[in-house]
């Protein structure tokens, strides 16, 4: 096994590389209230003639929810937008799998909710390891959403009298989650897929379905467009534009294993970020404590048990360990309701990131349930007896019918069995206030950036970022943006494109030409275990270390031992598979070595060297920054780019929901 990134240079104490701040990182956060921040921005922002509008051209890849509302918020104002995603509809983006909510700070239960509430009850589920501008604007754009997203028809759930409905999420005191039963986030995609073929019809977006965004093309340090594959085709293209937006999601699936779409990868954020652009917290990635667990090594994906499901299961295990018993025939006193027991404040909707260790604190210490020993139960005997079949029937019924159509159990006569899973991203592209990257005129939106949820995102956040990136604010910023470029001076010709395309057909050729017998998906299983099983849920400075050695033993295989059959011209799915595998096994480097280098526990990144009595220990004095990587060549260890988080109106403390 061979060090990962052999370069020159001493280590520093402590950790295996030297880091240096290469350049200074401007978060473009206005000065002033927090609450007069956003409006001060828009009102200093420089605004485009909309006779000048449709000269402008602006790229959109990704057609979830972040970037289908992006491209139709830009059409509407006037602006030519072509929008590209891998899959053959928009409407196929992973958004559509988005299960229990949206929150927004509307109060409409009169519960003490207030957008200065949403910040806070955010900030703190991110372990202050956010932007306060940030995270605020997103909590005053919650609940304009709402009302965005009623007036294009997303049948949201209704109390008795025709009000929306709320239910709670994890790490909140309030009901403050709007919800379309088990299928908010597919409602929420059609409503931003109307608009968008609205504007499609009218000849503002071209859509191009089935085209895989493979590079980053930078003219004297500006995004000025992508390379593309026609997955159809096999065809190579290039395309230019104004500004370029990135929406495409997070990177979960590197650990092979999670309840995102087989089909999400890294690979457009990591080749922005081979063309300069940083990444940013990478070790940042969340795990969900409710889904179906593992059933076996030849799994593909995993399955989402919506969170909403912890407002009336509840989380328990047996306190003897080994307890193979049928669960109805254990007595309620021989039963540990751990959240219950640890968290009372919060109780069984302690934010995921929590539950997630408490879940595996409990398997680990023998009490775990189901054949492997990897489950804890999600009991609704309590609700049922509580509120009748037919209530729980109303609120998941949808979810329990998934649930025994999988497992071959019926969740209404015995307890659902759960396990955390890889469910979000928090890290990502590094944003500034405006959304766009280090790179002018690239824009990185929803899961795709780092920008609003710290080390660990609450429960319903992530459409609501979404949403409010595509909708409420990239227009505005784009906008500014282009008021200072010129319109329509973009050519596929130039030697920035040709040598794009010339890089991308020579990585395409390269894995075809390795002709080996293993299937690039051995790789990615292997890779996914070793990235769990090293940086999962929890992680240490010996087993970092190690593992990023094996990814470096695993890259040399990758290239000499992996199979793509040649296909000439035309759809060749084992290559589009093959190039994400390898982007995977890249980024996997990245996203260790920032768990290696930050030597503090906060959210989902758990160190186990940094406890105190079980819960993460924040090192404020060394690491309130977000650690931005930028790419220094093949083989080189990428540097390391400090942004420091400056609270001004948030005191920080212990991050406590007991």
């Amino acid at each position: 096994m061979r060090q990962a990134f052999p370069t020159k240079g001493k280590a520093s104490p402590g950790l295996l590389w030297e880091l240096e701040d290469a350049m200074k990182l401007d978060s473009r956060v206005p000065p002033g209230p927090l609450a007069e921040k956003w409006d001060r921005c828009k009102l200093e922002m420089k605004l485009v003639n909309p006779a000048n509008k449709r000269k402008y051209h602006v790229i959109v890849v990704g057609t979830g929810l972040a970037g289908g509302s992006c491209a139709a918020s830009l059409a509407e104002l006037g602006y030519q937008v072509s929008t590209y995603c891998f899959q053959d509809s928009p409407r196929r983006a992973h958004s559509i799998a988005a299960q229990g909510g949206i929150n927004a700070a509307k109060n409409y239960r009169n519960d003490g909710d207030s957008v200065d509430r949403l910040f806070i009850d955010t900030l703190k589920g991110g372990d202050y390891r956010a932007r306060e501008g940030n995270v605020y604007r997103l909590a005053q754009m919650s609940v304009n959403i709402i009302d965005q997203c009623v007036a294009q028809g997303v049948p949201f759930a209704r109390e008795y009298g025709g009000q929306l409905d709320n239910r709670s999420f994890g790490g909140a005191q309030v009901s403050r989650t709007f919800y379309c039963r088990g299928q908010t986030g597919q409602q929420l995609l059609l409503g931003a897929y109307a608009s968008l073929n609205r504007q499609v019809a009218l000849g503002n977006v071209k859509s191009h379905t089935r085209h895989e965004m493979l590079d980053l093309v930078v003219v004297n340090g500006v995004a000025k467009g992508i390379i593309v594959r026609n997955l159809v085709t096999g065809a190579i293209e290039r395309h230019s534009a104004d500004a370029v937006v990135l929406a495409t999601g997070g990177y979960g699936p590197v650990f092979y294993l999670s309840t995102n779409a087989v089909g999400c990868n890294v690979s457009a954020t990591y080749r922005a970020y081979r063309r300069g652009a940083l990444f940013a917290n990478p070790c940042y990635t969340q795990i969900h404590p409710t889904c179906i667990p593992v059933n076996g090594d030849f799994q593909s994906k995993l399955t989402l048990m919506s969170e909403s499901l912890r407002n009336d299961g509840r989380i328990w295990v047996p306190k003897s360990k080994g307890d193979k018993r049928n669960p109805a025939s254990i007595p309620e006193g021989e039963r540990d309701y751990y959240l219950e027991r640890k968290y009372p404040s919060f109780g069984n909707l302690a934010p995921r990131d929590i539950a997630s260790r408490a879940a595996k604190e409990a398997c680990d210490e023998g009490k775990g349930v189901g054949e492997l020993g990897r489950g804890v139960y999600l009991d609704f005997a309590d609700a049922i007896a509580r509120l009748g079949k037919k209530t729980i029937q109303e609120r998941y019924g949808n979810l329990f019918d998934m649930y025994a159509h999988i497992t071959g159990e019926d969740p209404y006569q015995v307890p659902m069995r759960i396990y955390p899973a890889v469910h979000y991203c928090m890290g990502g592209l590094w944003v500034d206030y405006h959304l766009m990257s280090n790179i002018p005129g690239l824009f990185v939106l929803g899961e795709a950036n780092f920008s609003d949820h710290g080390a660990n995102r609450l429960g319903a956040s992530a459409l609501m970022q979404g949403l409010s990136d595509g909708y409420f604010v990239a227009p505005y910023t784009i906008t500014n943006y282009l008021a200072g470029v010129k319109a329509g001076s973009n050519k596929t010709d130039g030697p920035e494109f040709v040598q794009a395309e010339r890089d991308v057909s020579q990585k395409l050729e390269r894995l075809q030409n390795v002709k080996g017998k293993v299937a690039a998906q051995t790789f990615h299983r292997e890779l996914g275990k070793l990235v769990w099983e090293y940086c999962g849920m929890a992680r240490n400075d010996a087993g970092l270390k190690k593992v990023l050695g094996l990814i470096y033993d695993l890259r040399l295989r990758f290239w000499k031992e992996v199979s793509v059959p040649r296909t000439g011209t035309g759809m060749n799915q084992a290559l589009e598979y093959a190039g994400r595998v390898a982007d995977f096994i890249d980024f996997a480097e990245v996203l260790c070595l920032d768990a290696l280098t930050r030597e503090e526990s906060c959210g989902g990144h758990f160190r186990e060297e940094y406890q105190d009595e079980g819960e993460a220990k924040r090192d404020d004095a060394r690491f309130s920054f977000a650690s931005a990587w930028n790419y220094t060549g093949e083989g080189n260890k990428p540097e390391l780019v400090k942004e420091p988080l400056d609270y001004e109106f948030v005191k920080r403390s212990v991050r406590s929901y007991k």
